[in-house]
């Protein structure tokens, strides 16, 4: 039987080609050193350019990898879901292809796993986050709003960045989210936490040096746009009471 991995690394792409190698080249840096197993999967979401192609290259440059290219564009939260569950590792990392958020604050994330925690996030906005290079002002306000929205909507008020790309669960927490998901685009942030957090699981936060990359799908209408996440959240809200999420 093939030994499952102890770590599995998912990483989110859509028009990266000329971003992703730098982040698959510092992934390749910092595992050089550890001494576990580990799995990256690549997971591209129907990109039109040749970012499936340049992820192909790096196949021997991990000694488990996997590239997943979707023919259609379906959103962030579906292939977040779909590499989740497409996952074998004990503990499970997605984060976005444009290294807004680097692949070094595993160790601070990992060992929180050992402290009995289920799901460890990134955050922007505690205490020891530091944010680089920032947003365009009138993104940073417009995201500040809709986190307070989120927050009181689904009752998130613990958790001031649910949106932050770096996010990471243990196999069971992985799994029993992500099969119950159904937000296809960039509202699927809250939409995971509150599901973990209903079922129980035990999360935490922890301070991210973030910086902001140009080239963002974010849009203010349109499927990826401010809009559609609004949407989302009150969509997640009703379900959350008609409970059609299955949550015993």
């Amino acid at each position: 039987m093939e030994q499952k991995p102890y770590l599995s690394v998912i990483i989110t792409a859509y028009k990266e080609e000329e971003r992703l190698p730098k982040n698959l080249l510092e992934c390749e840096k910092y595992f050089s050193d550890k001494n576990y197993t580990y799995e990256v999967i690549v997971i591209v979401d129907g990109s039109p350019d040749r970012t499936a192609e340049i992820a192909r290259g790096f196949q021997n440059k991990f000694k488990n990898f996997k590239v997943i290219d979707n023919p259609v564009n379906h959103g962030k939260g579906y292939i977040v879901r779909q590499g989740l569950l497409e996952a074998k590792g004990e503990y499970r990392l997605f984060f976005d292809a444009d290294g807004s958020t680097a692949i070094n604050h595993l160790d601070s994330l990992l060992p929180e796993f050992k402290n009995g925690y289920d799901v460890v996030i990134g955050s922007r906005d505690i205490e020891g986050a530091y944010v680089q290079v920032h947003q365009a002002k009138y993104k940073e306000i417009m995201g500040d709003m809709g986190n307070w929205l989120i927050r009181i909507v689904l009752g998130l008020w613990s958790y001031p960045d649910t949106q932050c790309g770096f996010k990471m669960l243990t196999a069971k927490a992985a799994e029993e989210v992500a099969s119950r998901m159904v937000v296809d685009r960039f509202g699927f942030d809250f939409e995971l936490l509150i599901l973990a957090k209903k079922l129980g699981f035990k999360i935490k936060q922890m301070p991210v040096r973030w910086l902001n990359e140009e080239g963002s799908t974010v849009t203010l209408a349109g499927p990826n746009g401010y809009f559609q996440v609004i949407l989302d959240l009150f969509k997640t809200r009703m379900r959350l009471w008609s409970g059609a999420y299955k949550i015993k």
